[in-house]
């Protein structure tokens, strides 16, 4: 079982055992919703099932809402409902992965843990990788598969609510950590939301720190020095992720579980649903 990164040698050679498998494109672009949608179809890996980030992974409308902000998560039963749909059986092994830094395929390898789902692991270095190691493509749409019932089962993620994070701002057993990039961090500029800042007493980290030159994610080691840094003595732990929207913050939770910090929790409201009310506190500088 694979449960943070896969190669793409290894992918091939699970492709070619036979095991219950199923990979998802999860490619989007932020400033251009139709642009994964684009890319799946000009050139996808074989077989491989469309996740999008605003149809697929997260919810339609605030009755189906597991959390705030501009990407909210649905609810469970909707997401294990869609999963059926497209096939995926809980024995299936799944494979996720995109073509922008595995910041948009994080989501879903969270989303599947949340559900319960261990056996899903990254693309280390996306479609790159695949192509550069001579893994077959197609374009177009991939087949249909035969549906079937995904069964809800006990979370293997931990979500974090507003509640939770304002209850405990400022206390030691509460570490945030902020995946923006550091204009955005620190105030100086916010082009998505309506408040630039940070939640009070957050560390930052942006998200494609943890991809090296390769496009792949760093070796372990070194991830681990990054993060024992940043940290500076806080129990990894306590760690919670966010970003704007809940999807970038997921490089970052990714990372310190392959540098063998253990699983992290996420708030996936995140800066968005946080600044939406007046009366939290933000920071800036």
């Amino acid at each position: 079982m694979y449960s943070t990164l896969i190669s793409a040698t290894q992918l091939q050679t699970l492709m070619a055992s036979g095991q219950p498998l199923l990979v998802f494109d999860c490619s989007f672009e932020l400033m251009q919703p139709a642009g994964g949608d684009t890319q799946y179809q000009q050139s996808h890996i074989a077989g491989a099932v469309r996740a999008h980030l605003d149809h697929h992974l997260s919810a339609k409308g605030a009755s189906d809402a597991a959390s705030g902000g501009r990407h909210p998560l649905p609810s469970r039963e909707n997401f294990a409902a869609w999963l059926g749909s497209v096939g995926l059986a809980p024995d299936m092994q799944v494979v996720v992965y995109d073509r922008q830094n595995a910041n948009y395929c994080g989501r879903l390898w969270w989303m599947l843990k949340w559900l319960g789902h261990e056996a899903v692991a990254v693309l280390d270095g996306g479609l790159q990788a695949w192509l550069t190691a001579g893994g077959a493509v197609e374009a177009g749409s991939s087949g249909q598969r035969p549906a079937c019932t995904y069964p809800l089962r006990a979370p293997k993620a931990v979500l974090a609510s507003t509640d939770t994070v304002f209850r405990h701002l400022g206390q030691p057993g509460q570490t945030i950590l902020d995946a923006r990039a550091a204009p955005r961090f620190r105030g100086e500029t916010e082009p998505l939301d309506p408040v630039a800042g940070h939640i009070p007493g957050a560390l930052n980290r942006l998200f494609s720190d943890n991809i090296g030159p390769d496009g792949c994610f760093k070796p372990a080691a070194q991830l681990r020095a990054e993060f024992d840094a940043l940290l500076a003595g806080r129990e990894p732990a306590s760690v919670l992720h966010h970003c704007g929207s809940g999807v970038s913050a997921l490089p970052n939770l990714i990372a310190m579980e392959v540098a063998g910090l253990g699983r992290t929790a996420l708030y996936a409201g995140s800066w968005s649903e946080w600044c939406s009310d007046a009366s939290r506190p933000v920071a800036q500088g």
